[in-house]
């Protein structure tokens, strides 16, 4: 018993400093480590494309090789998305009741789930590799760098759902840092692995590959080990992996959301290669592919900023402290558009600086050049939408952070990209991605304003948003 109560403790005090904690010192708490993780994650993906970008001779064909699976990564990140997430959330809450036996048991059940789909999406890949790339825009030039590519990545999916699974489970069972420290070390191993098998082995964007999933498999192991830790409350042991119905339809239920998002994104990506493939052909594939490594980049960083204001935002609003709810959405508005207004004058003006990074090919370059500093017109106003996205469901208005993510990638970005490219080539498909983000930002601010104003309806006149807020807590009680 001593150390549930011991964990019961920590739980405890770290639920209080939510809301007595300076916002500010609170916010880089929970960022930072959010930060570390999240740009980590997208400097392994980076990795990959610099040196596979450098492969004497085929190092512009290698990129629009791999340019061409991220709607299949994509796909396979959707399964592992609703897994994981749904999995996380419920351990999260199970051990916020105190019910740590069940909250073992669906840290079980992510394992055989996470088995389960995992080897179901690497077996039907395997099956249907070609004719999907082929679909997702490959041509005859490309196919067989994205069939070496995503070959091994498809024959190595299992271990790609367990560890993107479990860390998952580790920053639910309060190991933040550890989650981060396997993310690095992922980076770090993929950046050593990398040379020595394309280059060294001469395995050219297979050794890639394999870098990849030899990385991933030693943060599985370390993954594990410590989930597997019998001092822990909860921890990996027989007799929880058996499949229960109702632990894996809640795990299915609350992962639907995330699920719904990445098909959203995997269903963008393959217009945008289909419009690129039309109009640009292979280089301007690939130059899609430098553009997306740089970009998401800084999109991962705020990312990381609203991880970090999700549990103060939620707590305080739950709590009933308005003031402070609206302090950590200010402050992460703040921290997000600094972010991206970095963004937008690196890409922007010195767009060749990250472009050398990927290629020496001067058609490749110029490309690139041109697709970045068009994508990243509007980046300034772009941490403003990604950051009122999240405060909405922080918040539980669940409905309005799905709406505006599914209205980014369908309603908007989905017509830009049919219409744009008939009539501008290559450039329309940037312009698309652009213009998407502006009527994205709009709708964010719209739908920030409406809250707030439906909120203060019944009070004339409308003051601040803090006023305005304590106002329907606590006078009028309403529940969004």
């Amino acid at each position: 018993m001593q150390p549930i109560s011991k964990v019961t403790f920590m739980q405890d005090n770290r639920t209080k400093e939510l809301g007595t904690r300076p916002i500010g010192q609170l916010l880089v708490k929970y960022a930072v480590p959010a930060v570390v993780a999240m740009t980590a994650s997208s400097l392994y993906n980076m990795v990959d494309r610099i040196f596979i970008g450098h492969i004497p001779e085929v190092g512009t064909l290698s990129l629009g090789g791999l340019a061409v699976t991220f709607p299949i990564m994509n796909l396979s990140a959707a399964f592992g998305a609703m897994v994981g997430v749904g999995s996380s959330t419920m351990i999260s809450i199970k051990l916020g009741q105190k019910d740590y036996g069940t909250a073992e048991r669906v840290l079980g059940n992510l394992v055989s789930l996470n088995v389960i789909i995992g080897i179901l999406v690497g077996v039907l890949g395997l099956v249907f590799i070609d004719p999907l790339l082929l679909f997702f825009g490959a041509s005859e030039n490309t196919l067989q760098y994205a069939h070496d590519y995503m070959f091994i990545i498809l024959l190595g999916n299992v271990v790609t759902h367990l560890y993107l699974g479990l860390n998952s489970a580790l920053r639910s069972t309060g190991h933040p840092h550890v989650a981060m420290s396997a993310t690095i070390a992922t980076v770090v191993i993929n950046a050593i692995l990398d040379p020595l098998f394309i280059f060294s082995f001469g395995m050219g964007i297979k050794g890639a590959a394999i870098a990849t999933v030899l990385a991933q498999i030693v943060a599985l192991i370390y993954v594990a080990s410590v989930l597997s830790n019998k001092r822990d409350v909860i921890h990996l042991h027989s007799g929880i992996y058996g499949l229960r119905k109702r632990i894996v339809k809640s795990i299915l239920g609350i992962g639907m959301s995330p699920f719904a998002m990445q098909l959203c994104a995997c269903l963008v990506v393959i217009l945008i290669n289909k419009g690129l493939t039309k109009h640009g052909g292979d280089v301007a594939i690939a130059a899609y592919g430098i553009i997306n490594s740089v970009t998401f980049l800084f999109i991962m960083v705020v990312l990381g900023i609203c991880q970090g204001m999700q549990p103060i935002a939620g707590f305080n609003f739950g709590a009933q402290l308005p003031d402070r709810v609206n302090e950590v959405l200010k402050k992460a508005i703040i921290l997000a558009t600094i972010i991206m207004c970095i963004d937008f004058v690196i890409f922007v003006f010195f767009p060749e600086y990250p472009v050398m990074l990927f290629t020496t090919d001067p058609e490749l370059a110029q490309l690139s050049e041109r697709g970045m500093r068009i994508v990243c017109l509007l980046s300034p106003i772009v941490g403003f939408q990604i950051v009122t996205g999240n405060f909405f469901q922080s918040i539980g208005m669940a409905k309005r952070s799905i709406f505006m993510s599914v209205s980014r990638q369908l309603v908007f970005l989905v017509p830009f990209l049919l219409i744009f490219p008939e009539i501008w080539g290559t450039d329309g498909v940037w312009m698309s991605i652009t213009a998407a983000d502006g009527v994205a930002s709009l709708t964010a601010g719209f739908l920030l304003w409406q809250f707030y104003r439906n909120k203060s309806m019944t009070h004339a006149p409308r003051t601040r948003m803090g006023s305005t807020l304590k106002r329907v807590f606590f006078h009028n009680r309403v529940t969004p």
